[in-house]
């Protein structure tokens, strides 16, 4: 019998190397090399060159005019944030991946968008907790067939439960019950006898993950995988776990804040722009359909250091709330901090006060915060961002009942924004009386209809004067 080999594998990008190495070569990472051990005789090798020498079942080359580019069906899951997320629902034959931070609520939101849907066969597979707890979850969520606490066929369309870590067992049962959903949580909990490994190590998750889309794909059966995440933030296991997946839903948020954002990282299905809003409560997550009243604070009046921006994430508009404090810096060197802001853009902000307008704030301490516990990617709140850090240095209050919209570029002017309308439309829907806008925006919009006192906005000293006076 030849003799076991040891390698040594990259949990970032997968990559594998002889001998231990300290830089990955591949994808830069230091100190992401962990030893794994290669039997010679191990059924793995064996299946995989069965598997080689049998290609009575391969597929065949077929030619592009040929192929039938019909639009994929969608599963509707009963959830309008959870279908926006996912391109307009759950393709079938998908592999879904989604990931967050523990008692975030990721398994609380796929139970209870399971429960919701009693005309599919589902099958939830739990390697993490016991049917006990996922009864009392059941039954706090408000299940309709929360009594099911064990694998029972008697209806055809019932949410079936099976406690299993074995993927050939899970395998077994899934061919006897036939579902058309299958949820796993979560997938670091999955082992395979093929390799020879612990439950969580990288070449399990990667063998069990490519197992799953291979049965997810010859089935046509949408699969549903739960992820941990490392203390990065990113899907815990090999990178090569995230290209497997056809889509990507990273579940975030504060466990001391009310609010739930899915986020959509990866969708071969769809946008990876949309956003969903949950509210987090006793009796499960709640659906947020408008959250520009939730995220907006009314009573700032009289406040320094906030500002109303108009945002858009995916094709939904919202207004959100930006606040900011500049003080003078106690420790001589001055300190910078964002939350739900990128650092390195306000940093560019900073600088375009400095040099374009006059304002000295190298010797100041700039703190951002994004009400709500949103995190915001759209340029367009620029103009607010830096309104709300001037507000803060002169301690004068930003007039109520205005808002704002407009990319600052790095020469002080104010660029124009997409979709002016939608969000025009929804800060009059709010009750605001002015807002803010890049003058070349104003090209072909029709003043006459609108309720609100749209105020064009060329550069930087203009916003400021309009503003402050």
């Amino acid at each position: 019998m030849a003799k076991d080999k040891t390698a040594y594998v990259c949990s970032n990008c997968g990559y594998d190397s002889p001998k231990w190495l300290g830089k990955c070569p591949s994808c830069g990472q230091w100190n992401t090399f962990q030893e794994i051990v290669i039997h010679k005789d191990s059924p793995a090798k064996t299946a995989s060159a069965s598997m080689a020498m049998d290609t009575s079942h391969s597929n065949k080359p077929v030619c592009l005019h040929d192929i039938d580019a019909s639009a994929e069906p969608r599963i509707d899951m009963h959830d309008v944030e959870l279908n926006r997320v996912l391109g307009g629902g759950l393709v079938k034959g998908s592999l879904v991946l989604i990931g967050g931070e523990p008692g975030i609520g990721k398994s609380t939101l796929v139970m209870q968008t399971v429960l919701q849907m009693p005309e599919k066969r589902i099958l939830y597979v739990s390697g993490e907790e016991s049917q006990r707890q996922l009864k009392l979850r059941a039954d706090r969520l408000g299940s309709r067939d929360s009594h099911l606490s064990i694998v029972d066929r008697q209806s055809d369309k019932d949410c079936l439960i099976l406690c299993e870590t074995n993927l050939e067992h899970i395998f077994k049962h899934i061919k006897e019950v036939q579902p058309e959903i299958v949820i796993i949580d979560s997938v670091q909990t999955i082992y395979t006898e093929l390799v020879d490994s612990s439950p969580g190590s990288i070449t399990q998750v990667r063998e069990c993950a490519a197992s799953i889309l291979r049965f997810a794909k010859e089935s046509h059966t949408a699969v549903i995988l739960i992820g941990h995440i490392n203390k990065e933030g990113t899907i815990a296991g090999p990178k090569i776990l995230e290209h497997i997946v056809d889509t990507v839903l990273q579940f975030e948020g504060d466990q001391h804040y009310m609010y739930r954002i899915l986020r959509s990282n990866k969708n071969r299905f769809g946008s990876t722009d949309e956003l969903g809003i949950y509210e987090m409560r006793q009796d499960g997550l709640r659906q947020v359909s408008n959250p520009s009243e939730l995220l907006l604070n009314q009573e700032h009046e009289g406040m320094s250091g906030i500002a109303i921006a108009g945002a858009i994430e995916g094709i939904r508009p919202f207004l959100i709330e930006v606040q900011a404090l500049v003080s003078s810096a106690v420790y001589g060197y001055p300190q910078r901090s964002a939350t739900g802001f990128d650092l390195r853009r306000m940093n560019m902000l900073l600088a375009v006060l400095e040099k374009r307008v006059g304002f000295k704030l190298a010797q100041k301490d700039v703190f951002l915060n994004i009400a709500g516990g949103l995190r915001v990617n759209d340029t367009a709140i620029d103009l607010a961002v830096i309104s709300a850090i001037l507000s803060s240095n002169m301690d004068a209050a930003i007039e109520s009942g205005v808002c704002m919209a407009g990319e600052i570029g790095l020469s002080g002017e104010i660029r124009p924004v997409s979709r002016i309308m939608q969000r025009i439309t929804e800060a009059q829907k709010l009750g605001f009386k002015r807002f803010l806008i890049p003058k070349y925006n104003l090209k072909g919009i029709d003043t006459s209809k609108l309720d609100i006192e749209l105020v064009p906005v060329r550069k930087v000293e203009e916003a400021f004067r309009i503003l402050f006076g």
